[in-house]
């Protein structure tokens, strides 16, 4: 036996320990500092669609030259094309040029960007002795002056839908279709309390089609977030939160509206969940049902991805468990087609752990168990032990004193290992998703009680 096997392995590194405890927040920071700043510092018109009516005056034409790539004008017949373009989402602004010009702009787009342009354009009246009169064709509600209930509402039903399905990575005893059907049901709900708490407080107006949009908003952050957890393992935090905040937020279309975006962030916006809710959002409660096809499709893009990405994972699970059934013994087949891997997360199994190579599935728990000074533990018991002491899974060590164990929920477990004539050794681990834990043992001999001499009465 070589002297590596004989003794436990050294501590991991300070650097590695360091590495492995901030990369996390690490990249939280860099993706808050790279996607809040840039998007929403300084907002500016960025390409934004004009719609003019009348001649295009010099005045115009020296704007776009004085701030070329903050307009895009297009020419429409007269000012009724120019007020139904606002009104139909398909320009942010309508201008109508003569000695009394008119803007038509959309408060329910942002208050930000309605005030953007009325200053640009009112000091371009200005500077040429014309007179402009601001018109608003889409005023928000009364107890939503700036425009942004539809984000904070937007917000409150997607992140809650990240969240979920991380509560729902611990449910080991639900499967894949149990699951879904939660997603499905917490949906609804929050979809219908957030819309009648809104409507009560006069944050927006409450319809069936709004409730449908946040319906479809949780369901496509939470389904998406499912499947992408099989996948990204121990980043799926980073990617979650990534995806879902830290892009999502300064997108939304709320802080900054989308025309006053960088260009690189309206690309961003026109993918995003919560943009494409909010968008929705706008047009069913301000804008008479338009532009709510192209966003709502969007969500129910996100929501089919995540199924796919289930779906991708269950069969991986299934062929798994078909190469496993090929090497079983034929009474144990019956047992192993009876339950359908594509439906459930496999729940707590030992793994074959020879030479640390555990096959396609990823073990969540793996150590060595050894003698103390002998090298390591053959057929040593390793059992573990979840917060209510109830024992989720029993396995052995192999030849090497090797074990691993995957499908274990998320949270403090006890992971306990004894042999025979050794006394039993315990250590308390905490388990998080796509993590893998170590625990290694050393058993040592039990104490040799001392002989008492008990006096005769």
């Amino acid at each position: 036996m070589t002297a590596e096997a004989s003794q436990a392995p050294p501590p991991p590194g300070a650097c590695r320990t360091l590495a492995e405890a901030l990369w996390f927040p690490a990249a939280l920071f860099l993706g808050f500092l790279f996607c809040f700043a840039p998007a929403l510092h300084s907002p500016t018109p960025h390409h934004t669609k004009i719609a003019v009516a009348g001649a295009k005056t010099q005045a115009i034409e020296g704007l776009q030259r004085l701030h070329p790539g903050w307009f895009d004008i297009t020419s429409v017949p007269d000012a009724a094309q120019a007020r139904l373009a606002v009104h139909d989402r398909e320009a942010a602004a309508g201008l109508v040029t003569g000695d009394d010009e008119v803007l038509y702009v959309a408060g329910a787009n942002g208050a930000v960007l309605s005030q953007k342009l009325s200053t640009v354009f009112t000091t371009l009246a200005d500077e040429h002795g014309r007179t402009l009169t601001v018109v608003d064709v889409a005023p928000t509600a009364h107890d939503d002056p700036m425009g942004t209930s539809t984000v904070y509402l937007g917000i409150a039903w997607s992140v809650p839908g990240y969240i979920l399905a991380t509560t729902l990575l611990r449910a080991t005893a639900f499967d894949r279709r149990r699951k879904f059907l939660a997603v499905l049901g917490v949906s609804a709900a929050f979809s219908i309390v957030g819309s009648s708490v809104a409507g009560a407080l006069g944050y927006l107006p409450v319809s069936p089609s709004s409730l449908g949009i946040a319906f479809l908003l949780t369901t496509a952050v939470a389904t998406t977030s499912l499947g992408l957890a099989p996948f990204t393992r121990q980043f799926f935090p980073a990617v979650g939160m990534g995806l879902f905040i830290v892009l999502s937020i300064p997108t939304s279309g709320g802080p900054a509206p989308a025309p006053l975006l960088p260009a690189v962030f309206q690309y961003v916006h026109t993918v995003m969940p919560l943009a494409n809710a909010v968008d929705a959002l706008r047009g069913i409660v301000y804008f008479g049902g338009a532009g709510t096809l192209k966003p709502s499709l969007v969500l129910c893009a996100w929501t089919a991805a995540g199924a796919v990405l289930l779906g991708v994972d269950a069969l991986r699970h299934r062929r798994r468990d078909a190469r496993e059934a090929a090497v079983m013994e034929p009474e144990d087949v019956p047992e192993l087609l009876g339950d359908d891997p594509a439906l459930h997360f496999p729940g707590p199994a030992a793994l074959p752990a020879h030479g640390h190579h555990f096959g396609d599935r990823e073990p969540d728990l793996v150590g060595t168990v050894y003698f103390a000074g002998r090298g390591s533990v053959p057929n040593a018991a390793v059992i573990v032990i979840d917060g209510h002491g109830r024992q989720l899974v029993r396995t052995a060590t192999d030849e090497h004193g090797h074990y691993a164990i995957a499908g274990l929920p998320e949270g403090h477990l006890s992971v306990l290992a004894t042999a025979a004539g050794q006394a039993p050794a315990v250590q308390r681990k905490h388990l998080r998703p796509g993590t893998v834990v170590r625990a290694d043992f050393t058993l040592l001999a039990p104490p040799v009680p001392s002989a008492l001499t008990v006096p005769r009465t």
